[in-house]
């Protein structure tokens, strides 16, 4: 069986086992259904294996064909990533680049090096992903994105770390709140309720241990987003507390509406930077964007 054959029926092979079913699978390959059984036959015959079995009026798969239908979609993954790497070697400063960014990052970091990257390379196409940092992680590892920028520590060998800015976050509260203007022990903000993160986001997860290290209970969460940008609007009318970067303190914006408890304990440091696979393909246009962002915010290190 020659190779193009193969990924052929491989691809025609994904398709039937998706829908279970070859009549409606030859109708979306617009192919007829005898070709389609062919090429399982061709398939069946090639790995001396059974690759469906009947159930009802459908079809599903074998042992045997679970293995070849995760494969195959390891190839089909590989063989598109190959085209989009050949293709942008071609391009140079051109293509798409699939950035994620954690909303602090978005609103800080991102937009100068995003005007520089159009002046220098108008033909890139940026498609900027907001989200919260364990899911755009999460996206970085399936190669549904090039690169996340946003705190650093993942401690994980498959992504590889380039700092480029540093950060605090700190308790933050509203101008009226009965703490505001104070330096606070961690007992009396236990007395209070916050709007904070999902308990996988790694800020969250600082916060609570905080408080559990001196024997306290974790803070007592009254409202949890995955909206930062929300947040600062939601301490005004609210009253409650929060864990958000000093940068969103400092925004004119928010009118002076919002202040910090200052507290070492919580007080957390952290690192900005640009976080991609450790195998991954950074194309020429990825490549200068990451030139940019760090040239540019090195010196607020």
């Amino acid at each position: 069986m020659s190779i193009n054959l193969q990924i052929r029926d491989l691809v025609y092979f994904i398709k039937v086992a998706e829908l279970g079913h070859l009549g409606r699978a030859s109708e979306a390959l617009h192919i007829s259904q005898s070709a389609l059984s062919k090429c399982i036959d061709r398939l069946e015959s090639a790995y001396d294996a059974e690759l469906f079995e009947r159930i009802g009026r459908g079809i599903r798969l074998t042992d045997a064909g679970q293995l070849l239908r995760d494969r195959s979609l390891l190839i089909e993954r590989m063989l598109d990533e190959t085209h989009r790497q050949t293709s942008s070697l071609g391009k140079g400063l051109a293509g798409t680049i699939r950035v994620g960014a954690a909303a602090t990052t978005a609103e800080y970091l991102m937009p100068r090096a995003c005007r520089l990257l159009q002046e220098e390379a108008p033909a890139v196409v940026l498609d900027l992903q907001i989200g919260m940092n364990d899911v755009l992680h999460d996206s970085l590892r399936k190669d549904l994105l090039d690169l996340v920028v946003g705190p650093l520590g993942t401690r994980n060998d498959d992504l590889v770390e380039l700092p480029i800015a540093s950060d605090e976050v700190v308790v933050a509260a509203s101008a009226h709140h009965p703490l505001a203007g104070r330096q606070v022990r961690l007992e009396a903000l236990c007395e209070y309720r916050w709007i904070l993160s999902a308990p996988s986001v790694a800020t969250r997860q600082w916060l609570d241990q905080a408080f559990l290290a001196q024997g306290l209970p974790a803070p007592r969460v009254a409202i949890a987003t995955s909206s930062i940008a929300a947040v600062p609007n939601l301490i005004t009318e609210t009253g409650l507390l929060s864990f958000l970067s000093r940068r969103n303190l400092a925004d004119s914006r928010h009118g002076g509406g919002l202040v910090e408890i200052p507290n070492p304990l919580t007080t957390m440091a952290r690192r900005f930077g640009v976080l991609h696979r450790a195998d991954g393909y950074l194309s020429p246009a990825t490549r200068r964007f990451i030139e940019i962002l760090r040239l540019n915010h090195s010196c607020e290190e």
